[in-house]
């Protein structure tokens, strides 16, 4: 899904183009889902511009659901952890 890479580092810009506010988190998937998807399997990551159901989404090891999810304003040094392979 993304060049058989398991990690990407990325810089992103501290405010989002388009609007000039702080950059955030989804800001930082249309860029994934833009750029570093390589085929057509984006529909198992993304639905309507947000993380699918089901997938794991982690923000400095923290469900991305208690950190207001795609709003999260990001900072220096976050990270964002994605998955779709998970235990259930």
């Amino acid at each position: 899904m993304f060049s058989n890479k398991t990690s990407h580092a990325i810089i992103l810009p501290s405010e989002m183009p388009d609007s000039n506010k702080p950059t955030n988190v989804k800001y930082s998937l249309k860029y994934l889902y833009g750029q570093l998807i390589t085929d057509t399997t984006k529909n198992l990551f993304v639905l309507d511009e947000t993380i699918r159901p089901g997938v794991v989404a982690l923000i400095n090891d923290a469900d991305w659901e208690l950190v207001a999810e795609d709003e999260y304003v990001l900072q220096h040094g976050d990270y964002l952890f994605v998955s779709t392979l998970h235990g259930g």
